[in-house]
């Protein structure tokens, strides 16, 4: 018995190790399976990654440059930017014909600042605006075209043409928009409209609004 035993007991040790040995890798495949793989990242960090932040680093290169090179004109942006009112509930209009020369904005006067689109969607464009009046310390304007077409809108007005147009092309005045924008935000004085013509609009806005 002696000699069986012992074969018995070596038998024994030797199943006991395989499941051992077998049973380590398992283990540690769990673990493997449970972490997240570092492998896949590393692939796209050597291939892809560097290509497409390559790509990222210059298009935000090329925004900063656009942004550093853009002119911001007045009127353009900031508290006393351009912006479109309702003329219907606009406050009281003072609406006097005093223009003067003296480089600050004034009711007669055509002026250039930076107007936005009716879009709304933050474009916009530089035009000669003819300030009517003043709400408070902001300007009340109305913005000028030369085309045409305008002749026969109702929402337009003729105004002949003048030295804010250096074509010498007629010009008219839209009177269903109205712009507000601060005194300090024009870009510059353009031009001075006669006192006749002046009224004139002042009449349709009186008509229309109920301005004084």
């Amino acid at each position: 018995m002696g000699l069986l035993g012992d074969l018995i007991k070596t038998a024994a040790d030797v199943m006991t190790s395989g499941r051992r040995q077998s049973g380590t890798p398992s283990r540690e495949a769990g673990r493997r399976g449970r972490r997240r793989p570092a492998s896949t990242p590393t692939a796209r960090s050597s291939s892809s990654s560097p290509a497409a932040a390559a790509h990222g680093n210059q298009a935000r290169e090329r925004a900063r440059s656009s942004r550093a090179d853009a002119e911001v004109l007045p009127g353009e942006s900031g508290p006393d930017a351009t912006e479109e009112v309702d003329p219907h509930r606009i406050g009281p209009v003072r609406m006097s014909y005093s223009p003067q020369t003296d480089g600050a904005p004034d009711p007669g006067e055509i002026v250039w600042t930076w107007v936005p689109f009716e879009e709304d969607d933050g474009r916009g464009k530089d035009r000669p605006v003819l300030v009517v009046g003043r709400e408070g310390r902001d300007l009340v304007g109305l913005m000028l075209s030369s085309q045409s077409e305008r002749a026969d809108d109702r929402n337009w007005i003729g105004i002949g043409s003048g030295s804010w147009d250096g074509q010498g092309r007629p010009s008219y005045v839209r009177l269903d928009r109205v712009i507000e924008v601060g005194e300090h935000e024009i870009r510059r004085e353009g031009a001075v409209l006669d006192e006749a013509r002046f009224d004139r609009v002042v009449a349709e806005l009186r008509s229309q609004y109920g301005w004084s």
